[in-house]
């Protein structure tokens, strides 16, 4: 038996406000790279469902750059390092050198692929050149007197490489080995946030937070003059060519995206992101790239909220939007209609998306979301067409399924919900005071407990609530009767799962065990689900009730079974920093879907189920 990965939905990459973001995209323009949280992931262009991710570095990363050759990516974290490795096999780190004392906000390769030059916030230095396969200096990045943002190799010999920075002055350097020649200040008058040499070498771009596109000679450095003067309404942050090295693409706060001839100096296309005429700051557009190799002229902006948007001359809106989560997708549920399942995602900040199973793209609720974040997520058996979340804002929020928004019910909670889950047509509320009921969107009823419940799970009219012991009702009306109680527990129970027909229920704890019960009497049918070393987070049957399968904090997702309780298979490391959520995928015994913190969503074969 064995659980073996099938596909990885990408996390979106990760952004901050007035920050630009890169974007690379790979010399045949088939693949995106990005860095999200703790990760790196490539990300097929035409199909955005297939990815792979690297695991490798053990903080928030910042830039992927794809090296020129195609083999390699190079990719930096906040705390200064940077990292190599083989994009087209294993994913098998090839260095790993420390750069500077801080973050690394860019990096660049040179046209041979061996030399790459990484800039950002350092202590003694804002940059540094080195060769890739052995990390050996290769030239000293000086000139500057505050962080740099940007940094770009000119593809051609002589050797030539540019970096700007927030001191708002840009670099010229020469090279190899790469040294100062010049620094042009006086053009831009705030920070430059991006410079980026055109594929022939001739010309060099700087763009800024003043809003001003530059255009220099791309052997010299002398200033060839400025273009686009009043054009972009808010700080430009991201800039990138056209393989003709005739046109570039600009990104910026205004919400607009801009394609450029450089020799003509006017702008020939701009899109606007968000509804017209209003301000919406999700819809910053931090990031550019303009994929080489391809023939369709596509070029793929980066919104603040994560979205990628594609682009194409000649039409007024993006011809796709590929959205996501950046952050920790803290809940999991799942929807069936006409056999097909969706699965419903909500993560730390809010959001909640809806991902196509069978295309594997995620979807963003719309409507007025949680604030924070999404503590649980549910469906009503009998509510064909709706579903439930809880969120730490303290509140109960409804979905329709079909229109793939939030409804305007809104239920106040009285305390922060420690999870949600739905039995006939009543939604069930566990909060430290113990259960409220609600029926419709509106509180029909609530129970209080002499323990702060953990945990709770509902179905065929049981529900199940679980903390220091664990209590399991039937419903009755819009009440609830106590059939059983199970105490003696060896630790706190951390989340809860009755079986479909509610005969069994699973219950995983603090310390990693999961013990399964006769929910009729409250009897122990099994304590050898035991292979977690860490929290138990998610537990979910299959529709059989035959095999569970569970997530924990130690990153781990195993299949255990009934009948034979010994017999186990597992995927380690699965979600890096913890799996939140795991479900079946309706009708295919074979596959399950897990969550976890690296905001990923991933599909795993379950081979050899016995």
């Amino acid at each position: 038996m064995s659980l073996k990965s099938d596909s990885i939905w990408a996390a979106s990459p990760s952004t901050t406000r007035g920050q630009p973001t890169q974007l690379s995209a790979d010399s045949k323009g088939e693949r995106l790279a990005y860095a999200s949280n703790k990760s790196v992931f490539l990300r097929s262009i035409d199909n955005p469902a297939i990815s792979t991710q690297y695991t490798s570095h053990t903080s928030q990363t910042t830039v992927a750059r794809f090296a020129p050759s195609g083999y390699y990516v190079a990719s930096g974290d906040v705390t200064g390092m940077i990292r190599v490795w083989d994009c087209v096999g294993e994913g098998a780190t090839k260095g790993e050198y420390a750069i500077i004392s801080g973050r690394i906000n860019d990096i660049a390769w040179d046209g041979d692929s061996q030399r790459i030059i990484a800039v950002g916030d350092g202590k003694g230095r804002f940059g540094h050149c080195i060769t890739a396969d052995s990390g050996n200096s290769v030239g000293e990045i000086s000139g500057h007197t505050s962080l740099i943002n940007s940094v770009s190799i000119r593809q051609q010999r002589p050797l030539r490489a540019a970096t700007g920075s927030d001191d708002n002055s840009l670099v010229f350097l020469h090279g190899a080995p790469f040294k100062f020649n010049t620094n042009l200040r006086g053009n831009h008058n705030n920070s430059v946030y991006g410079v980026a040499f055109s594929p022939d070498g001739s010309s060099l771009v700087s763009v800024g937070a003043d809003r001003k596109i530059w255009l220099y000679d791309g052997k010299t450095g002398e200033v060839k003059g400025q273009i686009g003067e009043g054009e972009h309404k808010g700080s430009i942050f991201g800039v990138s060519w056209s393989s003709d090295s005739k046109r570039f693409a600009t990104s910026s706060a205004d919400q607009t995206i801009k394609i450029w001839d450089a020799e003509a100096g006017k702008s020939v296309q701009s899109w606007r992101m968000g509804e017209e005429g209003s301000v919406s700051v999700p819809d910053h557009q931090v990031g550019v790239v303009w994929p080489a190799g391809r023939s369709d002229g596509l070029v793929i902006s980066l919104a603040l909220s994560g979205n990628l948007n594609y682009l194409s001359e000649g039409d007024s809106k993006p011809t796709r939007v590929v959205q996501g989560h950046q952050k920790n997708i803290t809940s999991l549920g799942s929807t069936v209609d006409d056999n097909n399942t969706t699965i419903w995602t909500g993560s730390y900040e809010g959001r909640v998306c809806s991902w196509d199973v069978t295309t594997g793209l995620a979807h963003t609720v719309d409507g007025e979301t949680h604030s924070n974040y999404v503590s649980g997520i549910t469906a009503t058996p009998e509510g064909q067409g709706r579903i439930y979340s809880v969120g730490w804002d303290d509140t109960l929020r409804v979905i329709d399924t079909t229109a793939k928004t939030f409804l305007g019910t809104t239920a106040k909670l009285e305390v922060q919900p420690k999870g949600v889950s739905a039995a006939k047509d009543q939604v069930f509320v566990a909060t430290p005071n113990g259960i409220e009921i609600f029926k419709d969107g509106s509180k029909s009823g609530e129970l209080k407990t002499k323990f702060s419940p953990n945990a709770i799970s509902a179905s065929s009219g049981l529900v199940a609530i679980g903390g220091e012991i664990i209590q399991i009702y039937s419903v009755s009306g819009r009440s609830l009767d106590l059939k059983t109680e199970i105490k003696g527990l060896t630790s706190q129970v951390s989340t809860l799962a009755l079986s479909p027909n509610g005969s069994l229920l699973a219950a995983g704890t603090s310390n990693g065990k999961i013990f399964l019960y006769n929910s009729l009497d409250g009897s122990l049918v099994t304590n050898r689900w035991s292979a977690h070393t860490a929290r138990i987070t998610c537990i979910s049957w299959n529709k059989a009730g035959t095999h569970a399968i569970s997530g924990g904090l130690d990153t781990n997702v195993f299949v255990w079974s009934v009948e034979k309780p010994g017999n186990r298979i597992k995927a380690l490391n699965s979600h890096k920093d913890g799996v939140n959520g795991v479900a079946w995928i309706e009708g295919q015994d074979t596959k399950v879907v897990s969550t976890g913190a690296d905001a990923a969503v991933k599909v795993w074969k379950v081979e050899g189920l016995k």
